[in-house]
């Protein structure tokens, strides 16, 4: 008889998820995410440091078989080959979804998904079962994982992430029970990711590397490949990665009663960077906005922070560095009244005005402010040179729960980042597809499209 252990009950309540069962909002939620997920994802390709190129480059050169789309590479590749490229990309612009507790929830599942489901021709019932399986277990997940905590050690895309891949990849893939366990085991050795590398490519890459071990976890494990059974017990992932700072239980505890992609919900992003840095921005638009500020009159500016060390950056390194820096991005919105993808280049970065004004910004860390992420508030002070100061506080980021992206806004993200390499006929096809993703046999058509192939 099977021991019953928490990884086991975990596997049985994941694997009891059916598209039948579900309720209607996760459905709709589910297309959401795919909609967003490709459309960063194609927008990432064109990253301009050149994430896309090279990481395009790596996985065409290095060859496998034909199986999956690289999103907008012209080319397929071997399935964890594909998921690791378009997880690369699809997290390359910090654009990509998120919720609380702090993850990304698509860029290291979604990939592999559609790597899997692309391959077999799987319908897209099975895709949205899919989603909301891998949804689900990140979000038990980091509910669990207390000590993993955002811009400290471990970086989760490449850690829950890695589960959450594995966990969806298991269901595509029709694994047993049994098969299953040993890939969750096989997930917890190659669950990795470092928040070092914050700032840089690799931290994209997280995702990328989360996708490709799904697939690959799974896959392995199909073939009869053994790892321990419990992964998330004793001398498992928990006493691994925050050894005494975890709640295990609550692993299990109210499991999909409700789903967390439905309560609390998904975070759509409006500012493609760090998450944390978006109340200043908003706060920097509306000044400029509500007293109709120019760079010209700034005197200097100072933004309110929960102390939060890993985005101070007052002089980031890079346009791509630029995105985890509150003092760049608080500029920018200053400077040019939006951000963009375009935003993050080098020549932007290094620019006369921008480099004026990252002089006369400063990061004021408020130990007071709550730093919790759905509770946090940030406050931008600006000093002009006619003598006046106006401020903003901003407690609601746009774009997070229960203060959602509107259709029009969610819409309006996906032609601007797929305009970088579709043209309008395409995009509009690809929304029609993925807008009714459960009357699909399957995603032959769609990943045709987001494959861009050569004329």
């Amino acid at each position: 008889m099977n021991k019953t252990t928490l990884t086991r009950t975990l596997v049985e309540n994941f694997r009891a998820l059916d598209y039948a069962s579900l309720p209607p909002e996760a459905i709709e939620i589910s297309k959401q995410v795919m909609l967003d997920g490709l459309a960063v994802t194609v927008a990432g390709a064109t990253e301009p440091l050149g994430i896309g190129r090279i990481t395009t480059a790596y996985v065409r050169d290095t060859g496998g078989a034909p199986q999956a789309t690289v999103i907008g590479g012209g080319f397929k590749a071997a399935m964890p080959d594909a998921a690791y490229a378009n997880g690369t990309m699809g997290h390359a612009l910090d654009f990509d979804n998120t919720w609380f507790p702090l993850n990304h929830p698509t860029s290291p599942t979604l990939p592999a998904i559609l790597a899997i489901a692309e391959y077999h021709r799987l319908p897209g019932k099975t895709i949205i079962e899919s989603i909301v399986t891998a949804f689900e277990v990140q979000a038990r997940l980091r509910l669990a994982a207390t000590g993993l905590r955002p811009g400290l050690r471990f970086h989760k895309p490449g850690t829950t992430g890695t589960f959450g891949a594995t966990a969806a990849a298991s269901r595509l893939l029709d694994l047993n029970e049994e098969q299953t366990l040993m890939a969750l085991g096989l997930a917890g050795s190659r669950a990795s990711s470092i928040s070092l590398n914050t700032g840089s490519m690799t931290k994209s890459s997280h995702s990328g590397h989360g996708a490709r071990m799904g697939v690959e976890c799974a896959l392995l494990a199909r073939m009869g490949w053994t790892a321990s059974a419990d992964v998330f017990g004793r001398k498992g992932f928990f006493d691994t990665f925050m050894p005494g700072d975890a709640e295990p239980e609550l692993l299990i505890r109210d499991f999909a009663r409700p789903l967390r992609m439905v309560h609390p919900g998904v975070g759509f992003k409006k500012h493609p960077c760090n998450y944390q840095t978006h109340r200043a921005i908003d706060a920097a638009l509306a000044l400029r906005r509500e007293f109709g500020i120019q760079p010209a009159h700034i005197d200097r500016v100072q933004i309110v922070f929960s102390d939060f060390h890993h985005l101070n950056r007052p002089q980031p390194r890079s346009g791509l560095d630029g995105k985890q820096s509150v003092q760049y991005t608080t500029a920018i919105a200053l400077l040019d009244g939006e951000v963009t993808v375009d935003s993050f280049t080098n020549e932007r970065r290094y620019a006369p005005d921008v480099v004026d004004m990252l002089a006369k910004i400063s990061f004021f860390p408020d130990p007071s402010i709550d730093p919790e992420f759905d509770v946090t508030h940030n406050i931008v002070n600006i000093w002009l040179k006619d003598g006046r100061q106006v401020t903003k506080r901003v407690d609601h980021i746009s774009g997070w729960v229960g203060y959602p992206l509107s259709r029009e806004e969610r819409i309006a993200k996906f032609f601007a980042c797929t305009r970088r390499l579709l043209n309008g006929k395409s995009a509009n096809r690809m929304l029609h597809l993925v807008e009714r993703l459960e009357t699909l046999s399957d995603v032959t058509e769609l990943m045709d499209i987001a494959r861009c192939d050569p004329v």
